[in-house]
């Protein structure tokens, strides 16, 4: 690229198909200028999701969404697997509870061969039990996909972001768009902290305002309907109840209510979805937790008997489409990324791939001049040893063995490292996100105060107190 101007791409939003997309186009001979309107990375819907690896084979034959989620699940495992971001490939178990559901059986395998899985097979009543002994009586059969897996949802936008900046793309945070001027050879974009920005390109990746974005540059496409999914998070004691991911046999109504591990160590009920018309109403309501309760209580009534430790909402970018809405107009030199929904953690690394593609094909000059280097991220997993559990770590810096969590069993060392990272956390939500600190039994009750005391300052002077009412 040869035009003057202050970057050659624009990427707006920092979700995890945002930092994907800036991780992708950092390896080339372009500059690269990462946004969003929040003051960290992952901090929208990429932050609030049931946090599943997913192998794709539900989604809908022939989409772009079909073919991307398979890639990314590629894409993805392997990045995973080289910056240390936890993976547990549990599997999933699609349960049916009545005749209707055993019928529908049939469709999802041949559905997931129409996908390119053909790993998914029949599980009868009894092998069902006795990989899932704690399940309620009365299932009838399940269909058993081996490669779905639970993956962590917070270090994934972190590593794509941290591996853009090593790659010399300019992440700037706490810029929301407010305006678009197109002037033929590339865009001015001007934000609502009086900043402004010249590129040649702008990739549009902003979820739930995506649509508001698509407009202004004078397209209809499509319009986004915030979609509400609230969760409930149980204790660790709950953990050694379940064994797989356990969906429901889809309906019309969606894909329903599922029961999955994670790889914090607890076990997950959810999510909802709640069409809105606010795109920042993530509250949890009483009925949708009554409707969480009921349905966990259904598909496991041991799972009622242990605690309940956190309850949150995400929402997810729905449109009136059943596809991804990724479209490259040339003459504005403008991409969308839209509409990307529940499989963008998945997908993400495929989408920026495929993007990358579209801006080839369009004639933009991209030469590979930095080779991909997946950073090596904090371990937040219970499947692997943790910094404290590590006993040549804690010998050469005793701050790694100063435990101020306990709950969550999160070390002095791993909240001075989020907070000194390069992408480091300048909040208590973006100190959660980096170290599980304070997301355990007592929600930093007892902990907040020493968090403070050791880095207020580091999080700008946060006092105790504010942490409560995030709680």
């Amino acid at each position: 690229m040869t035009r003057s101007s202050d970057t050659d791409v624009l990427v707006v939003g920092a979700g995890v198909v945002g930092t994907a997309l800036a991780r992708e186009l950092g390896r080339y001979d372009v500059r690269v200028t990462l946004v969003d309107e929040s003051d960290d990375i992952g901090n929208v819907t990429s932050k609030a999701n049931t946090a599943i690896l997913h192998t794709g084979f539900d989604a809908n034959p022939g989409t772009l969404e079909s073919r991307l989620v398979r890639r990314g699940h590629e894409l993805l495992s392997a990045y995973a697997a080289a910056a240390g971001i936890p993976v547990e490939p549990l599997g999933a178990l699609l349960v049916a509870w009545d005749d209707a559901q055993l019928a529908a059986l049939d469709g999802i395998e041949d559905k997931a061969r129409e996908n390119s899985y053909d790993r998914a097979r029949r599980v009868e009543v009894a092998d069902l039990y006795r990989r899932e002994p704690h399940l309620a009586r009365g299932a009838l059969g399940a269909v058993e996909i081996p490669d779905e897996a639970i993956i962590c949802p917070w270090t994934v936008p972190l590593a794509f972001a941290t591996e853009a900046v090593h790659l010399g793309v300019d992440l700037r945070l706490r810029h929301r768009v407010t305006g678009v001027e197109p002037r033929g050879d590339g865009t001015v974009v001007t934000f609502g902290n009086g900043a402004s920005i010249d590129t040649g390109w702008v990739i549009n990746a902003a979820g739930l305002r995506s649509d508001v974005i698509d407009r202004a540059f004078g397209h209809e496409r499509f319009s986004v309907t915030p979609r509400r999914g609230q969760l409930l998070v149980f204790d660790k004691f709950a953990r050694r109840l379940v064994h797989h991911i356990l969906l429901p046999v889809p309906s019309a109504m969606g894909k329903g209510v599922l029961i999955a591990p994670t790889v914090f160590g607890n076990v997950m009920v959810g999510p909802t979805a709640e069409n809105l018309t606010d795109k920042d109403d993530t509250a949890s309501t009483p009925e949708g937790i009554a409707f969480l309760l009921e349905k966990g209580r259904a598909l496991m009534p041991e799972l009622l008997e242990e605690e309940v430790t956190a309850v949150y909402a995400g929402l997810r970018a729905a449109t009136e489409h059943d596809d991804y809405q990724i479209h490259l107009d040339a003459d504005q030199r403008y991409v969308c990324v839209a509409g990307i929904r529940s499989t963008g953690l998945t997908a993400s690394l495929a989408i920026a791939e495929h993007v990358r593609g579209l801006l080839f094909e369009s004639g933009v000059d991209l030469r590979e001049v930095r080779a991909a280097q997946p950073p090596r991220m904090p371990n937040l997993g219970e499947a692997t040893p943790r910094p404290y559990q590590r006993a040549e770590l804690v010998a050469s810096d005793p701050a790694y063995g100063r435990i101020l969590c306990h709950c969550e069993r999160v070390t002095e060392g791993e909240i001075r490292d989020a907070l000194s990272s390069d992408v480091p956390a300048r909040s208590w939500d973006g100190v959660r996100r980096r170290t599980r600190a304070m997301n355990g039994r007592c929600q930093g009750f007892f902990c907040a105060a020493t968090i403070t005391a050791q880095f207020g300052d580091a999080l700008g002077g946060i006092v105790g107190a504010d942490v409560g009412e995030r709680a």
